[in-house]
């Protein structure tokens, strides 16, 4: 019988075991050694979550007592929508506990809080190469075929 999974909003005590899912996040996009994210930004992030001002939040995934997943959303305002739109901006489950249905299940606690604050769209972006990723994807969601462009103006 599979372990039951649990998804919920995280909780200050849950920083030790979310840490390292978020180092394994950023280490995935190649953040980490001398490209990793400076500890302001870590400490920030985490400090966002809890602040009643800002818009990010995260869940985890639990499993027999353990976070084995993290995702990270936000809300924002739209020019082409009235209610607020959902980015869901970061995703990871841990190494071992992958194709579990995890990642899934996190998807599907985010569309579960877009709905309660009344957005009716949920988008994220990965990369290229996140085959993985996006085989889950396009299971959960629809590819527009957008091309994300970015840049940091200094």
């Amino acid at each position: 019988m599979p372990t039951p999974l649990e998804v919920r909003l995280i909780a200050r005590n849950d920083y030790d075991q979310w840490r390292p899912l978020w180092d394994g996040y950023n280490a995935f996009y190649g953040r980490v050694a001398d490209t990793a994210l400076p500890e302001p930004i870590t400490a920030t992030t985490w400090e966002r979550f809890f602040d009643p001002n800002e818009p990010v939040f995260a869940l985890v995934a639990i499993a027999e007592g353990q976070i084995v997943g993290l995702t990270h959303y936000l809300f924002h305002r739209s020019t082409t929508k009235i209610e607020p739109v959902c980015y869901l901006q970061d995703l990871f489950t841990s190494q071992e506990h992958r194709r579990a249905g995890i990642g899934r299940a996190l998807i599907e606690g985010v569309y579960e809080q877009a709905r309660m604050a009344g957005a009716k769209r949920v988008y994220w972006q990965t990369h290229l190469t996140n085959m993985a990723g996006r085989a889950l994807y396009d299971k959960v969601a629809k590819h527009l075929g957008f091309i994300v462009y970015t840049c940091e103006p200094v």
